[in-house]
């Protein structure tokens, strides 16, 4: 049982200004909670680390303070529990008092343990999860074994080798500030203050963020739905918001009492373990509903609905992450009357500033055209985008005013039957799902690929558990052996290419089950037609024949229909298309083969549906290569000839992305690339003097660099390397590039997504350089008006005016530019080692 007697014993509270504090109430079963590192000056300098347990902090002083180098072990003296109250403590100790000296809260945030706190400080090895503002990623406490009359309770704090690790670097000496009131150690010892009244000693009763009972039940509000459009809306009128890849969920806090809500009103609070909850917990607010969606991020950053079904299965709780983007209730006041944009504010508000790190984050939004964020969103590997009117109330239901527009065909399905698998270890060889129609289940194929092995079986004995005698579908069903009929009541998400005219899906993959939708509401997602100008059908282009392209390239892959036009408007066929490819591909070889693919498909044409491809599906060409990601097991694309090149325009792709490595050096990126992107009204000359000002400052750091058009509004300035330093290193290093520029021109750059940040500035896009993200190759058309080309070019043409989208397919600027000698050809050889330092 925990005792405070010992921290009581040792303090006079009529002299300091520490909290007395009791032992805080718990709840069983709860582990971690928040932790807080106090940067204490007292006799001498030290840092306290504060770990929340059983209602107390346990408490270790930590005498050169934490490092984020694994091979840095600093000492940490095990010290008495101090009240939970102590947490948000900043102030002065009198002289004289134990522990005479200033304080300040160094760090602060969420601490997860990967076992029993209690077994583990027993045992003397204490691993964890920080999630502070300065501190991350997992450590380790381990107890040291006593010499010869020790009295003192010695461990060690290390930090585990992981992406949150910095060797070499001192977090000590670049943030020495509070996370609290930005003060440093020696402000505070001079009585100063961040806005220079009398100091203020942090304590309370209470933490400001803690409530003291819980609240009246609040009811549940049913959620505001999207209608599904074929394209995003334009106009100003819009917010647009990234469509997320999890569980829609609504939280409810009332008092201490917090609730996570499915949109059919299950409680799911305990399904995500208790860190969601405590962040949700600390909001200081009596009471809220709020809305939002539990996700999983990929090492991409990108939410996966896949990996958020393993870490439920698997009862792991630490990825989660709750992004909110609607408030309808605050402080016994009903929001939903109030506009979109002055709720998300008060949203915005009550969340405060949060880290990245953080378990419950605001969901930003985003001003720029519909048709703009969408194809970004596509670009970045998300599902799509959802559309709200900025001056719209929350409205329940389906509704004009929530619009969502998709990447790829996606939704939930009523599983009906399965084909069990003829293979040993996997009980699926396919299900068959449907959706209803007219008080009726109508057949919608089957479902092949998309299951792991573990999930495979899982899913078969949910299945085996609803078996019926007879089919549930409405509509014929192709016979298969061993066909088993289930009961209706399983939904389960697929990725689908397309239907076909008998509303069939093609190309299927399983996503995982939504247990939070019941069967009985699943229907066919139907978006509206485009509008716009049709395609005439008709191409001026002519097919090579003999299976030849253009630039004396050949190929084994025929096209089928080559006068298709990918780019109605400009006359540009697949033929076309392909030629281009032909004539580029001595230059553009090295930039494209044996490198992770995504892919831009534009089956019907740019005016029709795209959707981004980043894995295999059933049918793809054997041109079209893929391997086993070795972090996720997912199929990555890639391409080893112009057979390949010829099988990506056979399939519509209209845009070919890159990621900066090659498939044998996949954890060592070989190039670092800014994507420019400015804002709407930024003038193109801003955007070429912001080229040529990156290239200046990589000249100044000795890195060699290359410049290239983007084909659309922006430049992409790239740095080639040699493959040595790792993911997180590149990625680092282009972030602090980015945030230098920023810091340096803050009227004209921007490293941060957000609309309210970009406003005005050109955005210097340093996230190309994560793992899994990908930018557009070098050459390879944009399925965008004009049907350009992003092109590699010399600085010299970029002083010179030349605008990004100058390179048409096909254009006698583009032939011409294609007869000047490769500006890129020593690309790679020039590449050098990244050093941080």
């Amino acid at each position: 049982m925990a005792s405070l007697e010992q921290y009581h014993s040792k303090r006079d509270f009529k002299k300091t200004a520490e909290p007395a504090g009791k032992v805080a109430r718990t709840k069983k079963g709860e582990a971690g909670g928040i932790f807080v590192i106090h940067k204490h000056a007292a006799t001498r300098l030290h840092y306290d680390l504060r770990l929340e347990h059983d209602g107390v902090l346990w408490s270790w002083a930590v005498t050169r303070g934490p490092s984020l180098d694994p091979h840095e072990k600093r000492l940490a003296v095990h010290v008495e529990d101090h009240p939970i109250d102590y947490a948000p403590f900043e102030g002065t100790i009198p002289k004289g008092e134990y522990g005479g000296g200033s304080v300040i809260v160094w760090d602060e945030g969420t601490w997860i343990p990967e076992s029993d706190p209690a077994k583990a400080m027993k045992k003397g090895h204490i691993s964890f999860e920080l999630r502070g503002h300065k501190l991350h990623g997992a450590w380790h406490l381990v107890r040291l074994k006593p010499r010869a009359g020790e009295k003192r309770d010695n461990w060690l704090l290390i930090k585990s080798d992981d992406a949150a690790a910095r060797p070499g670097e001192d977090i000590l000496k670049e943030a020495p500030e509070s996370v609290k009131s930005g003060l440093t150690i020696e402000e505070v010892g001079e009585g100063k203050t961040a806005k220079g009244e009398k100091p203020k000693v942090w304590h309370s009763n209470k933490p400001a963020a803690v409530k003291t009972k819980a609240g009246k039940r609040l009811d549940f509000i049913e959620p505001q739905l999207a209608t599904l459009e074929r394209d995003a809306p334009p106009g100003k009128d819009w917010l647009h918001e990234v469509k997320f890849d999890g569980y829609r969920m609504q939280a409810q806090i009332a008092g201490t009492d917090v609730r996570l809500l499915t949109r059919t009103g299950l409680d799911w609070t305990k399904k995500f373990g208790g860190e969601i909850v405590a962040e949700l917990a600390g909001l200081k607010c009596s009471d809220a509903i709020l809305d939002g969606e539990v996700v999983v991020l990929a090492d991409s950053g990108v939410s996966s609905f896949a990996l958020l079904q393993q870490d439920l299965s698997a009862k792991r709780t630490n990825r989660f992450i709750y992004y909110v983007f609607d408030l309808m209730r605050l402080d016994g006041r009903d929001l939903r009357r109030e506009p979109l944009v002055e709720r998300k504010q008060a949203l915005q508000e009550l969340l405060g500033e949060h880290s990245d790190n953080a378990a419950v984050r605001f969901s930003d939004h985003f001003a720029e055209p519909g048709k703009i964020m969408l194809e970004h969103a596509c670009r970045m590997g998300l599902e799509g985008v959802v559309s709200k009117r900025a001056d719209a109330p929350y409205r329940s239901g389906r509704g004009p005013t929530w619009v969502k527009s998709k990447c790829t065909a996606r939704q939930e399905f009523v599983i009906g039957g399965y084909l069990p698998s003829d293979k040993t270890g996997r009980g699926l060889r396919s299900i068959l799902v449907g959706f209803h129609e007219g008080g009726k289940l109508h057949y919608a194929g089957r479902v092949g690929t998309g299951f792991s092995g573990k999930g495979a079986n899982e899913l078969k004995a949910k299945l085996d558990a609803l078996t019926a005698k007879s089919s549930p579908f409405s509509t014929a069903v192709p016979k298969g052996k061993g066909l088993v009929w289930v009961k209706p009541e399983l939904v389960g998400e697929v990725e689908f290419r397309s239907w076909t005219s008998d509303r069939i899906i093609r190309h299927a993959s399983f996503q995982g089950l939504r247990e939070d939708k019941p069967a009985e509401e699943v229907v066919q997602e139907k978006p509206k037609a485009a509008t716009g100008k049709p395609s005439t059908g008709k191409s001026t282009a002519k097919p090579a024949s003999g299976g030849k392209a253009a630039g004396s390239m050949t190929t084994t892959v025929k096209l089928s229909h080559p006068d298709k036009l990918l780019w109605p408007d400009e006359n540009i066929s697949k033929q076309g298309l392909l030629d281009h490819y032909a004539q580029v591909w001595p230059r553009m070889e090295q930039f494209v083969v044996n490198r992770p693919l995504s892919l831009v498909r534009a089956p019907d044409g740019v005016g029709g549906q795209r959707f981004f491809q980043k894995h295999a599906s059933a049918g793809m060409s054997d041109k079209i290569a893929r391997m086993k990601d070795p972090t996720d097991g997912e199929e990555i694309l890639f391409i080893r000839d112009f057979d390949g090149v010829a099988a990506l325009v056979q399939y519509g792709v209209v845009e070919i992305h890159i990621w900066g490595c090659t498939i044998d050096e996949i954890e060592k990126p070989d190039q670092i690339i800014f994507d420019l992107d400015p804002d709407e009204g930024v003038d193109v000359k801003a955007v070429r003097e912001a080229a040529l000002d990156i290239r200046g400052k990589l000249d100044e750091l000795s890195l060699p660099n290359f410049v290239k058009t983007s084909g659309g509004k922006g430049y992409h300035v790239l740095v080639p390397l040699k493959p040595s330093a790792e993911w997180d290193a590149v990625k680092g290093f282009a972030h602090d590039f980015a945030r230098a520029l920023e810091q340096g021109a803050p009227d004209r750059y921007t490293a941060t997504l957000s609309k309210k940040a970009r406003t005005g500035k050109i955005f210097v896009d340093y996230l190309r350089n994560g793992r899994g993200s990908t930018t557009v190759a070098p050459y390879s058309s944009r399925a965008k008006k004009g049907a350009t080309v992003s092109m590699p070019v010399t600085w010299p043409e970029i002083e010179a005016g030349l605008p990004p989208n100058a390179f048409p397919i096909g254009d006698k600027t583009t032939l011409k530019q294609l007869a000047k000698a490769d500006p890129w050809r020593e690309f790679f050889k020039q590449g050098k080692a990244l050093k941080r330092g």
